[in-house]
């Protein structure tokens, strides 16, 4: 309005045609002085800029604290749910961190069963159908152990010395051949000998013990190691041997068969023993240890019995079957000394689960 007073040849009729004014309210802005009229101007502006600045340091303030910018954030988000918002149409689900596929992840998801022979040569065979000791083995050698799983899973080994190791199984040479020494793939310690071959989910719980009648459950992926020295898990006493791993399929479901060499028996649920990532373990059953030093009794085995299954008993050539409900006699609690098994069968040698 001022420019135009200022710089228009006829402000009058241009005032009236820009701002849509009458003929008399034309004439009151042209009597009024233009000191007035900027006067006006100016109030608008310093209103203005009070406001900008009230609104920039709020802003500053906001950005300052953590806790205003979240409440901001907050009720811009309830205030836009409230104006756009409707009903979700598919569910909001928290996820896993996402990561790069590994190679395994890749490779296709095939039965296999990794054979490993009494002096160490190791080898993998397509399928769970496989009779290990109708495989050709070297001369003087003969099957000890073997695993089946996925050709994406990794062959866990466990020493004699209480170390784990991992081995890809699909980088096993073929059963067809008689395999390959396993120390061409680890490093065990000098004279070590391999008591398990174990393959599944790394979820897969496991039962580790030693003949000294300590031990506790662990998981597979407890046993993972990519190193070939392994890692350290169970540990050995003096003079203990490392026994068999068992595989846990239900621990709510499952006893805990602990056999000694003289024939006491002890049956106990296996959620009584932790769970562990390595080291010794409890006590399954009790041992004396003056018996113990001079390996005159030592927990000759201890296998994971489930619902249905049978727990055989080999004494020489003689064995006794026995299902959870003929073992009322032997249950009790985790670490204590258990009961004789009946006359004939108190000279143990091995101790096998049957489905």
């Amino acid at each position: 309005m001022i420019h135009i007073i200022r710089t228009a040849e006829h402000p009058k009729e241009e005032l009236m045609q820009r701002f849509d004014l009458s003929e008399e309210q034309a004439n009151y802005i042209l009597d009024t002085r233009l000191r007035q009229l900027a006067r006006l101007e100016e109030m608008k502006i310093r209103g203005e800029q009070d406001e900008l600045t009230k609104e920039k340091t709020d802003l500053e303030a906001t950005l300052a604290s953590e806790r205003r910018m979240k409440t901001l954030v907050r009720k811009e988000l309830e205030a836009t749910a409230k104006e756009f918002g409707d009903d979700r149409r598919s569910p909001l689900v928290e996820r896993a961190e996402a990561q790069a596929f590994s190679e395994t992840e890749l490779l296709p998801s095939e039965p296999v069963t990794v054979v490993l022979s009494e002096k160490g040569w190791i080898r993998s065979a397509k399928g769970h159908e496989i009779d290990p000791a109708a495989l050709s083995y070297k001369a003087g050698d003969k099957f000890a152990l073997l695993a089946r799983g996925k050709s994406q899973q990794t062959a866990l080994l466990l020493d004699s010395t209480g170390r784990s190791y991992g081995i890809p199984a699909h980088s096993l040479p073929s059963a067809r051949g008689q395999g390959e020494p396993v120390t061409s793939r680890l490093n065990p310690p000098s004279g070590a000998t391999f008591a398990g071959l174990l393959m599944g989910d790394d979820t897969q719980q496991v039962l580790l013990a030693t003949d000294a009648g300590y031990g506790f459950i662990a998981t597979l992926g407890d046993m993972q190691s990519k190193n070939r020295a392994g890692k350290a898990l169970l540990n050995v006493p003096e003079g203990g041997r490392v026994l068999s791993p068992g595989l846990i399929r239900d621990a709510g479901n499952t006893q805990l068969v602990a056999v000694t060499n003289d024939g006491r028996m002890l049956v106990f649920p296996v959620t009584e023993l932790p769970v562990l990532a390595k080291g010794k373990g409890n006590k399954i059953i009790g041992i004396q240890s003056s018996r113990l030093q001079t390996r005159e009794e030592y927990m000759i085995a201890v296998v994971p019995m489930g619902t249905g299954q049978t727990v055989k008993i080999w004494a020489g050539k003689r064995f006794l079957q026995m299902r959870l409900k003929d073992m009322e006699h032997y249950l009790g609690e985790r670490g204590r000394r258990g009961h004789k098994l009946p006359r004939g069968f108190q000279k143990v040698d091995a101790v096998e689960v049957l489905d």
